[in-house]
């Protein structure tokens, strides 16, 4: 039941994702100000995980996340109020604070049910509530963007935000004892403390390089279609959704029997190839074969290295960990809308997607390394 209302929560939100930077652009945005639409909203989200982070570790489940998925709808129907390129970026700033409150405290509920000897496969069924609602709703989201006007996308969106709230309100929650006999008089609150988990911080890093490279994608596909002459932009989406699902279930078990590291490297290398192809797509083909590649690579990536996040994460701070983990999503995608915004004023879009593609060579490199040095560590340990 936490598994389908967090799909509703990631179906209300994504499906505006691929939509409001040609929404805004149609308003007088400049490139810049089409960038800042992620960028600001990103901002919003990694400010605000450390608070819900700390709060995790004393408070109980249920009244966060309805709070965090109340938030959202209330921010997602006052879009169409705003003709303002200004007032519509404050929006986003504000939708960002919100969604950083809902993702984290969503995920550290589900960690929260799922057996510590089955994280990789619990948490990769989890996370495909998250990828489905990343590549499906975009679909949605891009079809009706076609068909009908942007407020009656906005309707629809907060529709499915209500279907959210009325799930997450009839889950059955659990949190660990630690928590529960924990008084808040009892804990210090520090902001770097709760923006950082120390002993997961690896993957969370990798996170921030595999969506730098990504978030070029996410600002700029839709727009990408339209200067390529490719109305079927659906396609990539579709083919990414059922891709992703297909391949979960076997790489949440290569989590569980061999590790992180190596699934991690074939998925994000899988990544690289996709965006190739979608860099030379002129034809609904193309865009279908890039949107498989990235259904088996990136649609197992991020749930991988959530599960690697929490796996070297005491119980207690769980909340932390996914607060950093969400963060570092964000922080990644923000940070692209924002360079890419810029750049796209100078290159072409399937050059920009070239272009990201080299920061998922990065993150393998870096993986690679990383991989080494901790061997070199533990021998030197050993002896």
């Amino acid at each position: 039941m936490l598994m389908v209302g967090n799909l509703f929560v990631f179906m209300s939100f994504q499906m505006l994702i691929p939509t409001l930077p040609p929404y805004i652009k149609s308003i007088g945005a400049s490139g810049l100000e089409i960038g800042l639409v992620t960028t600001l909203f990103s901002v919003g989200a990694v400010l605000s995980r450390p608070f819900i982070g700390y709060m995790l570790e004393y408070r109980t489940r249920k009244p966060l996340v309805l709070i965090g998925a109340i938030a959202l709808l209330a921010i997602t129907v006052i879009y169409p109020l705003s003709q303002i390129v200004v007032i519509f970026l404050l929006f986003r700033f504000v939708h960002g604070l919100a969604w950083g409150w809902s993702t984290t405290v969503n995920g550290t509920a589900a960690v929260d049910v799922v057996p510590k000897s089955r994280l990789g496969e619990g948490m990769g069924y989890y996370g495909l509530s998250v990828t489905l609602g990343m590549i499906v709703a975009p679909s949605l989201g891009i079809y009706l963007f076609q068909i009908t006007t942007f407020t009656n996308l906005i309707y629809i969106s907060g529709i499915l935000g209500v279907i959210a709230i009325f799930l997450l309100g009839i889950v059955h929650y659990q949190t660990p004892e630690v928590v529960k006999n924990t008084k808040r008089e009892e804990l210090k609150f520090s902001y770097l403390g709760s923006l950082v988990e120390k002993s997961s911080w690896f993957p969370a890093f990798i996170t921030i390089m595999v969506t730098f490279g990504y978030g070029s994608i996410v600002t700029f596909i839709v727009i990408f279609g339209e200067e390529r002459g490719i109305d079927q932009i659906f396609l990539f989406y579709l083919f990414n959704a059922i891709m992703a699902s297909l391949s979960r279930p076997i790489s949440g078990k290569w989590f569980d029997q061999r590790g992180p590291k190596g699934l991690v490297l074939f998925c994000t290398f899988i990544t690289f190839i996709g965006m190739w192809v979608l860099s030379f797509a002129h034809s609904s083909l193309l865009i279908a074969i890039s949107g498989v590649l990235f259904g088996i690579g990136f649609g197992s990536l991020i749930p991988t290295l959530q599960s690697w996040t929490l796996s070297q994460t005491p119980d207690h701070r769980r909340g932390v960990a996914n607060g950093m983990f969400f963060s570092s999503i964000d922080l990644g995608i923000g940070l692209s809308g924002l360079v890419f915004g810029v750049l796209a004023q100078y290159v072409e879009t399937g050059t920009l997607f070239q272009i990201s593609s080299l920061f998922l060579l990065l993150a393998m490199g870096v993986t690679v390394v990383e991989g080494k040095r901790r061997k070199v560590l533990r021998h030197q340990t050993t002896s």
